[in-house]
């Protein structure tokens, strides 16, 4: 009996270590985070934009569609590995002193962060355009309420998502900026709240002990003293669960295409290896990982054209390929311009090839992605630099057949070069705009498609309009707008950001293909005087055209020669006609010329006769007068057989 008792105390000590150290093993599994694999789990990444933190009533308050399942798992499938979904609780919660969160919206909140964790996605909340729409003079001006409020969105949040897996992620706040003086300030307030942050998740219990907690730098912005700020800070908590995150929209000028930077410059290109090299060198080498939370252009708020389509691939691949080479995760801004949320297609399918692309592997640049060839003009050989960055030039394609080189083309030091032979014979006297396309393809990489474009040189009418509305007839004949600059009569800078001459794309003019127009915008005529402005629109072909405007209070005319402007003559008020007035017309341009649906139709300036007296063509008046009562006459005797006629009718209809 003894022996058996032993064997039985024996067994379950042994049992019980068994168990004691499985459950040992187990807690520290789920205890540890190697933070640096977690966040190089999560490239590339994608952000929700423009949906939760849209300020509204609904998630669709922005324009984009209610979030679907399909669109999350479209997201997935395309290859992103994580989602950022950015929150704005503003309107979304209750007053003081609760400040309870919207039940029903952070229900579709928590929705769609279950459908990206099922999808496999790592997932980043956070507190998004609070950020400036109270908490910027908020910490100033009402600095305990804000502070109340703040934490009252995170001791929520922490206790919803405590015992979620530790793929999701918190993000303190988006864009962090206050209504201060100093940069110092303001970053003792980011500091503030991240403590608060900081605190309230740790101390929730569940997994928020050792769930990824993502900071951000001062505007998210990546200068060396916003930077170092932010990583002094993470020092301090001594928690290896933490990420860094800034920002990324380019190099401003190029960003936006002002100031002439067209291209996919050097100073564009230098501009990515500074930022990204500051970010890692700070954070990065150091053991703290960074996540590029939002990249993109910021011409994209406007639209993607802003950007010309090769010029805008060149930066793509280049920063996608800088970024992963320094260890730093970068999300796809997208706030509905990039993938159709209802079609679940991309707008761009050739940006999105080059993104995905870039992922993997490096890709070709070619320093142009067009071949402009003027009608009537004799054609030669047209060279196009190529920067192989890796990869060996392939082959060239166009309409499914391999083109032969040293007869189509030629390629040698990295330059291909189009015969003079190959581009006559696509030439058509007939066709404007893209007359082919020839694919160049590489050893690895993004195939580059460059289009072969016939055109004759644009032309630009005379009109008239207001500063609100001012669209210039345009015919572009096949070619494309680069920029515009803009200077008065005496050399000096015209227009908004008038240290430089070349005007920002959109934001003060714009081009409409269909329409053939180009508008200048409001914004433009809102910070120039009242004299005269001479444009110059510079075309992708080359052409420069120069046009001129002259402003007069919320009146506006343009003309495309160099002839003085004349202000056109105000309508009198109608008034007794004077013995010398009878052949007076009182008409105005718009009047004659009110022609929407054909901008090109011919526009009357002042100086256009409204008559033929100058070719003595006119009728003098007292044979217009007979005409006149001739017409009058045929009309009433017109009416009298048709009253009669219809009157028969019915005569009979009765019968």
């Amino acid at each position: 009996m003894s022996i058996f008792k032993s064997i039985c105390t024996i067994t379950f000590t042994i049992f019980t270590l068994l168990i004691t150290t499985n459950i040992t093993t187990s807690a520290e599994t789920t205890s540890t985070i190697d933070i640096n694999e977690y966040t190089q789990a999560m490239q590339p990444g994608w952000n929700l934009g423009n949906t939760y933190d849209a300020v509204g009533t609904d998630e669709t308050a922005w324009g984009n569609p209610f979030v679907t399942k399909k669109l999350i798992d479209t997201i997935a499938s395309e290859g992103f590995n994580s989602i950022r979904i950015p929150i704005t609780f503003d309107q979304r919660m209750s007053d003081a002193p609760d400040y309870t969160i919207d039940e029903e919206f952070l229900s579709r909140v928590e929705q769609t962060i279950n459908w990206s964790l099922d999808a496999g996605m790592h997932v980043m909340i956070n507190v998004h355009h609070d950020s400036w729409i109270w908490l910027e003079s908020g910490m100033v001006n009402d600095h305990d309420a804000t502070v109340a409020r703040y934490e009252a969105i995170w001791t929520q949040l922490s206790q919803r998502f405590k015992d979620y897996p530790v793929e999701l992620m918190f993000e303190s706040i988006n864009e962090p900026r206050f209504s201060t003086p100093s940069d110092e300030e303001s970053q003792q307030f980011i500091n503030e709240l991240n403590d608060i942050f900081y605190d309230v998740v740790r101390q929730s219990g569940g997994k928020n002990d050792i769930r990824p907690l993502v900071l951000p730098t001062h505007h998210t912005a990546s200068d060396q003293g916003k930077l170092d700020a932010l990583a002094t800070y993470i020092e301090q908590l001594h928690d290896p669960n933490i990420i860094a995150t800034v920002h990324y929209y380019g190099f401003w000028p190029f960003s936006v295409n002002i100031a002439g930077h067209t291209r996919f410059d050097q100073a564009t290109k230098d501009e990515i290896h500074q930022v990204f090299d500051r970010v890692h060198d700070t954070f990065t080498k150091n053991g703290i990982p960074v996540v590029i939370g939002e990249f993109g252009l910021l011409g994209f708020d406007r639209h993607t054209g802003v950007i010309q389509q090769g010029e805008k691939l060149k930066f793509f691949e280049h920063m996608i390929h800088y970024a992963q080479q320094k260890e730093l995760v970068h999300m796809l801004w997208d706030n509905g311009q990039h993938l159709n949320r209802t079609t679940h297609e991309w707008q761009d399918e050739e940006l999105f090839s080059m993104m995905q692309t870039s992922w993997s592997t490096r890709s070709a640049h070619v320093h142009d992605n067009f071949i402009y060839l003027k009608q009537n003009n004799e054609i030669g050989a047209h060279a196009i630099p190529i920067m192989l960055n890796g990869t060996t030039f392939d082959k060239m394609v166009m309409n499914d057949t391999e083109l032969t080189e040293g007869v189509d083309y030629t390629f040698a030091d990295s330059t291909v070069t189009f015969s003079a032979s190959f581009l006559s014979t696509l030439m058509n006297d007939n066709d404007i705009g893209i007359i082919e396309t020839v694919t160049l393809h590489f050893s690895d990489g993004f195939t580059w498609d460059i289009d072969i474009i016939s055109y004759t040189t644009p032309l630009l009418q005379d009109t008239t309009g207001t500063t609100k509305e001012f669209l210039i007839p345009t015919a572009f004949n096949g070619d494309q707008l680069a920029t515009m600059e803009a200077y008065y009569a005496d050399g000096t800078n015209a227009g908004p950001q008038n240290w430089t001459g070349f005007k920002e794309f959109d934001y003060t003019f714009s081009p409409n293909y269909e329409n053939g127009t180009i508008r200048i915008q409001e914004n433009f005529f809102k910070e120039t005087e009242d004299e005269e402005i001479v444009l110059t629109f510079h075309f992708w072909s080359g052409e420069q055209i120069t046009y001129y405007i002259e402003k007069s209070g919320d009146q506006v005319i343009g003309r495309a020669t160099d002839q003085p402007i004349e202000t056109p003559t105000k309508p009198s008020t109608p008034s007794e006609p004077s013995a010398n007035d009878d052949n007076s017309v009182d008409k105005t341009p718009e009047d004659t010329n009110n022609n929407d649906s054909n901008p090109l139709a011919n526009t009357v300036t002042d100086d256009t006769p409204l008559n033929n007296e100058e070719n003595g063509s006119t009728l003098p008046n007292t044979a217009t007068s007979m005409f006149a009562y001739i017409l009058i006459g045929l009309l009433v005797i017109s009416i009298g057989f048709i009253t009669m006629f219809i009157a028969k009718k019915r005569k009979i209809s009765l019968e």
